[in-house]
């Protein structure tokens, strides 16, 4: 069912539908790892099982060793990209997104890190052919390219200089940091050399916009530019607009759309969801409530101590989770954020069991514990 015709309202809980059903959070789908990836627009990724349980939260019947075997393969790659943090995206994707963004990560560079500032009058065209060469050489550590560049440039702040490199030029995590339960150093490579194909020349953000709200809308400005850091987001939602469907929340903010994407009914039921510690749904709006009461706002998000993962409870944040090991054993530790229901509860006990056969099938023993919080 869709709800509200051209400028009509949407209830907090009607946007919640709207994200669950487009994060392919309200029933696990039929997809592959691949598609899954790109209708998502990437997978937050600085932690390395991240995107696998966001995957597997979404998907029927998702596999590790689907998504290792895509990152071994060179058919997903982790990259700097939206808000210059590192996302799994789709070698496809990688091309195509990374120019687009190219004015994020230098502005990341010059004000939003110290490190641009402290190469203050230096040639960083030459900075970035010494670290492509370098990087198109063989995969290096930022550690490794901090001692090559400082030493071509002594006397320059070392770490500035590989974080050019990092920042300004295409670049690419290779495995084995990404692949499941394998540990590796962070170690870079150029898109280019990686992939073996030339990015896209195209850096118009107008299609990357549309597919923003394919996957996360209906959005203000504001969502969108906090989604990818790009500058100029309402002139771009301007553009689009005789394409786009409109709407208000709450509060009256103007919200953009796609005319035919699902608004589901806000009473339709939503099941308990884990999420892993970095998740765009909780990172892709400059409004969080649909998905993040105000009373749990600073309590589990990234940003407020590292949480590992997050529970959806009835579509919104509702309890936190930790997964301990100690050598067969694990457990799987749930912090309520607000008394549940006795059905909630057992709905989350289910969910957090499949999770821990997901994540640790080896353990002898799977125990699941409440925690009441501090």
């Amino acid at each position: 069912m869709r709800t509200g015709t051209p400028g009509d309202r949407l209830t907090t809980r009607a946007l919640n539908r709207a994200l669950l059903e487009r994060q392919l959070l309200m029933r696990r789908v039929s997809m592959t790892a691949a598609d899954a990836i790109e209708h998502l627009v990437g997978l937050q990724a600085q932690v390395p099982r991240d995107p696998y349980v966001a995957l597997w939260t979404r998907l029927e019947g998702f596999r590790p060793g689907e998504l290792a075997s895509m990152i071994s393969s060179r058919e997903a790659v982790r990259v700097p990209l939206l808000r210059t943090t590192i996302h799994l995206v789709t070698a496809r994707d990688c091309l195509a997104i990374r120019p687009i963004v190219q004015s994020v990560q230098a502005r990341g560079f010059q004000s939003g890190s110290p490190f641009g500032r402290k190469l203050l009058g230096m040639d960083i065209a030459e900075v970035l052919a010494a670290g492509r060469a370098l990087l198109e050489e063989a995969p290096r550590t930022t550690a490794e390219l901090r001692k090559v560049l400082a030493e071509r440039w002594p006397g320059r702040d070392a770490d500035s200089l590989a974080y050019a490199v990092r920042y300004l030029l295409p670049v690419v995590q290779v495995p084995p940091r990404g692949l499941w339960e394998v540990s590796g150093q962070t170690r870079w490579a150029t898109v280019e050399s990686w992939l073996g194909q030339p990015l896209s020349a195209e850096t118009a953000p107008d299609r990357l916009v549309l597919r923003y709200l394919a996957a996360f809308g209906p959005a203000s400005p504001a969502d969108v530019r906090t989604w990818s850091w790009l500058t100029g987001a309402r002139e771009i939602l301007e553009r689009l607009r005789p394409r786009l469907r409109t709407f208000r929340d709450d509060g009256g903010r103007e919200l953009f759309d796609l005319p035919d994407a699902p608004r589901p009914d806000p009473d339709t039921p939503a099941p308990p969801r884990f999420l892993p510690e970095y998740d765009n749904i909780g990172l892709s709006h400059a409004d969080r409530s649909r998905a993040i009461p105000e009373e749990t706002r600073f309590l589990a998000f990234p940003g407020s101590g590292g949480i590992p993962g997050s529970v959806l409870v009835d579509g919104f944040l509702g309890a936190t989770w930790r997964l301990n090991r100690v050598e067969a054993k694990a457990t799987l530790s749930i912090t309520p954020l607000r008394r549940l229901s006795r059905g909630e509860r057992v709905g989350v006990a289910e969910e957090g069991q499949r999770l821990l056969e997901f994540m640790v099938p080896e353990a002898a023993t799977r125990d699941l514990a409440w925690v009441t919080p501090d």
